[in-house]
């Protein structure tokens, strides 16, 4: 096997770490909601950036590390979208305001890097013996599937509403709404915590959650440290892009949200059978895996993923398209009444 040059390690993480200086300057320097054609085209731009660089991973260090990388980068491209939906959850639930959500996402995958740089080098060793934590999440994630078919869909909006802070809020001392993306703030002559140092924690959390899981598949598909990580660069690059396209959608297709509730869910039991499949907890099973529990692939994740996005996005087309003929309907007749209750000349 070719050995990875050095030379090309470095100049690969010097170019990555610019474009993502690059891209946090600009949206500190230029909060905005972008439109579903700028998410877009960004996403076509990180994706093509990471095809190129499969072409050199071939080029440079050979065919078995150059498809090493492609299939590394498939995956973590497909468990990030589990997390993804979790992101919308938590930003909807702090009342995040949708210009300061960019901001928000870049501080989350900067941190969601850092921790799973800490992650690759530690090992996969270390990591699958916390396989315990997939039951937590599971649950957790159920718990969240739950609320969210249950919820009315109005828009909280407001970070006083939010329960947790409220609790936070009793321990530290932290404003009632946010100040841009800052986590510090002045209230009445007194700095002050802001509801968006919870949000930055709560997105770092449910990464290194979901990176208990994703390190360890791409792990076992290459050994190699460098591949491991830039696979995992190359997949969070475009997710805050991909996070406003969805959000986009959300705002438009009535059907999504109980879309993203049974997406929830199937996640929250793909983890928990994970846990079963790998458990070392002694209360469970003689803390010995349990064979029967099986393996959800990542292709069948992706394939609920899009069929249950498919199927709200044309229900929620059909049925709006029905209340759309029902208004011109409803408009027609009241034109026709109008016209009947007109004095006669």
């Amino acid at each position: 096997m070719t050995e990875l040059p050095l030379a090309f390690e470095i100049g690969t993480f010097v170019v990555l770490g610019l474009i993502l200086l690059f891209d946090l300057l600009l949206v500190l320097k230029r909060p905005h909601e972008p439109s579903m054609k700028e998410a877009g085209l960004w996403i076509a731009f990180y994706v093509g950036l990471a095809l190129i660089f499969a072409v050199l991973m071939f080029v440079f260090t050979g065919v078995e590390h150059g498809s090493q990388f492609i299939a590394g980068w498939i995956t973590e491209y497909s468990l990030s979208i589990d997390n993804l939906f979790v992101f919308i959850i938590i930003l909807a639930r702090f009342g995040v305001p949708r210009k300061y959500q960019q901001e928000a996402l870049m501080v989350g995958i900067i941190l969601a890097l850092v921790l799973r740089g800490i992650f690759i080098l530690i090992g996969a060793a270390v990591i699958e013996n916390l396989s315990w934590v997939f039951y937590i999440f599971g649950l957790f994630l159920l718990y969240t599937a739950w609320q969210q078919a249950r919820d009315s869909g109005e828009d909280e909006g407001h970070a006083g509403d939010n329960a947790l802070i409220r609790k936070i809020r009793s321990v530290l001392p932290m404003s009632q709404d946010f100040d841009g993306a800052k986590v510090r703030t002045v209230v009445d002559g007194r700095k002050v915590w802001t509801p968006m140092l919870i949000v930055f924690i709560a997105l770092g959390l449910t990464d290194l959650l979901f990176a208990v899981d994703s390190i360890p598949a791409i792990f076992g598909l290459t050994k190699e440290p460098f591949i491991v990580f830039t696979a995992n660069i190359f997949a969070l690059m475009g997710l805050r892009q991909l996070y406003f396209l969805l959000g986009g959608l959300l705002t438009r297709l009535v059907f999504l949200k109980h879309a993203l509730s049974i997406i929830l869910g199937f996640i929250g039991v793909k983890l928990i059978l994970h846990a079963m499949h790998v458990n070392e907890l002694p209360f469970i099973n003689g803390g010995k895996g349990i064979e029967w529990a099986p393996e959800i692939p990542t292709w069948l994740s992706l394939l609920v993923i899009v069929a249950t996005i498919l199927i709200a996005t044309v229900a929620s087309l059909w049925v709006s398209r029905g209340k759309v003929d029902a208004g011109l309907q409803q408009a027609g007749e009241l034109s026709k009444i109008d016209e009947q209750e007109k004095p006669q000349a």
